[in-house]
């Protein structure tokens, strides 16, 4: 994969498919590595650009704390280094907040912004915060994931619905792979960086068409939180899926919808999915 050198950081990066020009960010820890499968599934209808936010994945760590800010400026510049004046930009989780961070900073770059599973911060509420399941147990942190995941995972959910028990126990081995101090580094420096975000009073700069995805049962950026969003920029409409903050797993009609979003069909309009 290329690697773009900026200032005091290299970035990991990758381009694939074909088709509109999208830009996607990724959530809290993951990688280019861990998101294969989602980057390939946009890159059947887009030209995909994705990258090893900083601290994450093949992308160096430099030295904290890191801002939102410095996420969305990372982006920009990348953006000026494959030759994208603008394009749809992607942001999941984590990455919808450093998407809004982008999209009211560079309003002009944006073609279209869809935002999954993600929150604004300030008076539109916060996702869950994170860095505090390290003070848990490794039982009690165990159980808030699952529940953070989707409130409806409890033991008997799980039991009697084999597919949302396997994508659990999935995330459990993914999370359970060794890691190096340094890693483990980057990571805290990402959620920290997260107790930060806030751009509820910068929403009305978003000047592009916008798609705000949420899961019905997501604990960490519940829906409420999505139409706080909606609320703030002119030209939002929102749509909630069944499932949780992995709803575009669980919900075969969230990648259709985004896909189709992305390729300038329009967004679809809030109510029952």
């Amino acid at each position: 994969m290329p690697v773009f050198v900026r200032e005091d950081i290299n970035i990991n990066f990758e381009i694939a498919g074909s088709g509109p020009r999208a830009l996607f960010f990724n959530g809290s820890g993951a990688t280019l590595e861990s998101s294969a499968l989602l980057i390939s599934a946009l890159a059947q209808t887009c030209e995909v650009l994705a990258h090893d936010q900083r601290g994450l994945g093949k992308t160096s760590i430099p030295d904290g704390p890191y801002t939102m800010a410095q996420y969305a400026q990372d982006a920009d510049a990348l953006l000026n280094h494959v030759g994208w004046s603008t394009c749809a930009v992607v942001g999941m989780s984590f990455g919808g907040m450093v998407a809004q961070e982008f999209a009211v900073t560079y309003p002009e770059r944006v073609e279209r912004l869809a935002l999954l599973c993600t929150s604004a911060g300030g008076d539109a509420g916060a996702s869950y915060p994170l860095h505090e399941l390290g003070s848990l147990s490794v039982e009690e942190r165990n159980k808030k994931i699952m529940l953070l995941t989707d409130s409806r995972f409890t033991d008997e959910w799980l039991a009697s619905h084999p597919s949302d028990l396997k994508m659990m126990r999935l995330r459990a081995e993914q999370a359970a792979q060794p890691k190096t101090n340094e890693v483990l580094r980057g990571e805290r420096l990402q959620l920290i960086a997260r107790i930060g975000h806030d751009v509820a009073d910068r929403l009305h700069k978003v000047a592009s068409p916008t798609f705000v995805m949420a899961g019905r049962f997501d604990g960490i950026a519940p829906p409420d939180n999505s139409h706080e969003i909606v609320k703030r920029i002119p030209h939002a409409t929102m749509q909630e899926y069944e499932g949780g903050h992995m709803f575009v797993v669980q919900d075969k009609l969230a990648l259709r919808d985004l896909c189709a979003f992305l390729i300038g069909g329009p967004s679809v309009q809030s109510g029952p999915s």
